[in-house]
């Protein structure tokens, strides 16, 4: 029996990962002009600080972490998102002690145990912004609006916004107590997770996707039915804020997020014909998350979407469908002395930035010709024994079908002159 991936992981073969490459791609240009900068950490942490951070009453601490014990015996988790991760290392490199806001990207994989179904796996990854030391409202919308250009810009179709703030410490008790009164009298018909809520973390409540309890939250107390008059006037200049950038967005006072390090803040954004969810970002406002994690009383905001739910929202949309791997000029040998000729000229344009490539496996012309066209390159340089007793290279354009003569001596330049073109 051959080894296989494991269940809810995949690999991605060339032919597929040109298409990531070109998010990245798109993701780092947006970042730089956003003036955000990137960090990597590592893909495992301690396991408290997922505790501490995400919240032991998440689905992703109680139910979905990858966690073990290493040859130290020290607990580790393979990180489920990258938020904490993020704070942990703004924390313990004193990055507060410089310049404020401190602007952070992010790009690699995560990791849940959940069941893989479509636009989910076990092993996923996620890009993520965070805005650490800033707490009014315009980096909030700095921080959607960046998501929200994004999309834009990919050409994404149906995209909604979907905000709602889900107040501070000080009205999250009283709506803490205005939805357990309301849940008090159905409580026992809730799913096994929303009566352990109950007490913990009611909140959550209004987040379950169990049908019966979606039905006995229908008409349930609102974060926005309590906000205090801070809350209340940051969500305001939230929404005029977004309005003035342009953004198209939907109050859903629902909307809460599985995590509990939420405050103020909270958004999704969602498009259409991508499997069993639609939400392809979601981020809020966290402004206790620092403190849970050993630093300083800091506020924060940030998001974080899985790339392969964009990418199959794209693949819906088609704007990437045609990216494919392009080859520049590939050299044809025929002989052995043409194949180091070829051999050379190839070295020369790769150490001059010019994709070029050589068939390694000393096939015929007509078989080098197919692996070149197969390719799409651009070029096919042919090289046989006639070539090298006249000290010249057919250069053949796979495009157009015409081919010309150039002399060694002009051949390199040549096609460098012709890639420049082509940029």
């Amino acid at each position: 029996m051959s080894i296989q991936r494991p269940k809810g992981t995949q690999d991605l073969l060339p032919g597929v990962i040109e298409k990531w490459q070109d998010l990245e791609q798109h993701i780092r240009t947006i970042c730089r002009e956003y003036g955000y900068e990137e960090i990597r950490t590592p893909i495992f942490e301690a396991t408290e600080l997922f505790q501490r951070g995400v919240g032991e009453t998440t689905d992703i601490v109680n139910k979905e972490m990858y966690t073990f014990l290493d040859k130290g015996d020290r607990s580790v988790t393979l990180r489920p998102e990258g938020t904490a991760s993020v704070c942990r290392a703004y924390v313990e490199n004193k990055l507060y002690g410089g310049q404020l806001p401190v602007k952070l990207f992010y790009m690699g994989p995560m990791f849940r145990y959940e069941r893989p179904q479509a636009g989910r796996f076990r092993q996923f990854h996620q890009f993520g912004v965070e805005v650490l030391g800033a707490d009014k409202p315009i980096v909030d919308a700095e921080v959607i609006t960046l998501v929200w250009d994004l999309y834009t810009r990919l050409g994404l179709k149906g995209l909604e916004v979907h905000v709602n703030s889900v107040g501070c410490p000080t009205c999250r008790a009283v709506h803490r107590t205005k939805l357990q009164e309301f849940l008090a009298p159905r409580r026992e018909q809730l799913c096994k997770d929303c009566q352990d809520r109950f007490e913990r973390n009611p909140m959550r409540i209004l987040d379950c996707k169990n049908p019966t309890c979606q039905e006995i939250t229908q008409g349930a107390p609102t974060t926005l039915d309590t906000l205090c008059p801070d809350c209340s006037e940051h969500f305001q200049e939230l929404k005029e804020l977004l309005t003035a950038a342009g953004v198209s967005f939907k109050v859903d006072p629902r909307l809460v997020r599985g995590l509990d390090y939420y405050r103020k803040t909270a958004f999704e954004v969602l498009v259409e014909n991508i499997g069993a969810q639609s939400a392809i970002c979601g981020g809020g406002r966290y402004d206790g998350l620092v403190e849970q994690v050993g630093g300083p009383q800091t506020p924060g905001i940030g998001f974080a979407m899985g790339m392969e739910r964009v990418l199959a929202a794209l693949q819906v949309s088609n704007p990437l469908n045609n990216l494919t791997k392009k080859e520049f000029v590939r050299f044809v040998a025929l002989g052995e002395e043409a194949q180091k000729k070829c051999f050379t000229f190839v070295s020369q344009l790769r150490r001059k930035g010019i994709p070029a490539s050589i068939d390694l496996l000393g096939r015929s012309l007509k078989a080098q010709l197919k692996t070149a066209d197969k390719a799409q390159a651009r070029y096919a340089a042919i090289i046989g024994e006639d070539e090298m007793n006249r000290q010249v290279v057919i250069l053949r354009d796979l495009t157009l079908g015409e081919q010309t003569e150039l002399p060694f001596a002009e051949a390199e330049e040549e096609l460098i002159q012709k890639y420049r073109e082509e940029q």
